[in-house]
């Protein structure tokens, strides 16, 4: 699977383009603020209908513009394909479009284009709050497992319903009752679809990191959110009194985590910038591998500024990583010459030089 072709409109200083990708590694080169992000973010949008540097659409939008638009051609292989189309308005509304039919939710987006996104803000995977790994976490789960979304729904469903009583007290002992029964039996399912995921994304995580750098004692485990030992409708009645006057549920799927850890300290306060960089390389890349597995396309990987924070030997070793994947890349750096030679002579390479907001073709070489 790959973008065959990608058309941009409005979107931030870009200028309007239509881009024929290569089907495998993508570079987009030049200065500081030409508009090199602003591809990756027009991509980002194409795939989840939002932008990843910016929550605000003003500043996604060009000035005077009411709207930005990207569409997609999408080749899903054996001589079949997918058109996607997303707008988004100022006053925030969006448009997708499949196959010129409109589509309901931004989860059949995600589930057409799977997009992996590596930037400066990766970091947080690391750094954050466990909400960052949690997206995370269920972002493989979604591709992985058919059954997540249905549940998780539920789950959302429930846990409002829950939240509701804790702060108002309106729902009758019986209607509580039943609200708990099935938050909990949407609980036990979503972690059991987690814990699968991480026993498979484990030791494929473990191989791709020892590929990137030497980090031994560096170790990956999940907290599910309540005590491992532990019903949840145990601990559900047992921290009633607490959930009441905290006005929320405070244990359950809601609370769950990735934990990295270099002994007992927490990776990122042990890391340097480099190491916890490729760190999130690895548990990315080992991501693309468990979709790969699973269903018949890859996912699309987006990488800003891929040469920061790496020197030479670990910004090669990434790129290999990503060539072995044998999906689609777009990666932006400032000087093409940095990655021009990092791949092999077979793999078709694409390079754009973007400067001012317009985007011209230098170099492609592909099979």
């Amino acid at each position: 699977m790959a973008l065959g072709r990608i058309t941009v409109t409005a979107v931030r200083n870009l200028h309007p383009v239509t881009l024929l990708p290569s089907p495998r590694i993508n570079i987009l080169y030049g200065e500081n603020g030409s508009g090199k992000t602003s591809v990756l973010e027009a991509l980002h949008i194409l795939g989840l209908a939002r932008s990843f540097r910016s929550a605000r659409l003003q500043p996604v939008i060009q000035h005077e513009q009411t709207a930005c638009t990207v569409f997609g051609q999408i080749d899903l292989g054996e001589g079949r394909q997918c058109n996607l189309g997303v707008s988004r308005e100022r006053q925030g509304e969006f448009t997708i479009r499949i196959d010129g039919q409109n589509a309901k939710s931004t989860a059949q987006l995600a589930e057409i284009l799977p997009l992996q996104l590596i930037n400066p803000d990766s970091f947080r995977l690391l750094e954050g709050a466990p909400k960052i790994r949690r997206q995370f976490l269920d972002w493989g789960v979604f591709h992985v497992e058919p059954r997540f979304l249905p549940t998780w729904q539920r789950l959302q469903k429930a846990l409002k319903q829950r939240n509701s009583w804790l702060r108002r007290g309106t729902l009758d002992p019986i209607s509580q009752a039943a609200w708990d029964r099935e938050l909990c039996s949407a609980s036990e399912q979503i972690d059991e679809f987690r814990r699968n995921y991480i026993k498979a994304l484990k030791p494929v995580f473990e191989q791709v990191l020892g590929d990137l750098v030497e980090l031994g004692d560096l170790t990956l485990s999940y907290y599910r959110g309540w005590d491992k030992d532990r019903p949840l409708a145990e601990v559900l009645t047992a921290s009633l009194p607490r959930d009441q006057q905290l006005g929320h549920t405070h244990s359950g799927p809601q609370r769950a985590d990735l934990r990295l850890k270099i002994g007992p300290h927490n990776a990122a306060d042990i890391l340097s910038r480099g190491q916890q960089k490729l760190v999130v390389c690895a548990l990315r890349i080992a991501q693309g591998h468990l979709v790969s597995q699973v269903r018949r396309g890859q996912c699309v990987y987006l990488v800003d500024d891929l040469p920061s924070e790496l020197d030479e030997r670990h910004r090669k070793a990434l790129c290999h990583l990503l060539e072995d994947l044998k999906c689609q890349v777009f990666i932006t750096c400032v000087h093409h010459e940095l990655l021009s030679s990092d791949w092999q002579a077979d793999t078709p390479v694409a390079m754009f030089h973007v400067e001012h907001g317009h985007i011209t073709q230098a170099l492609d070489r592909r099979e």
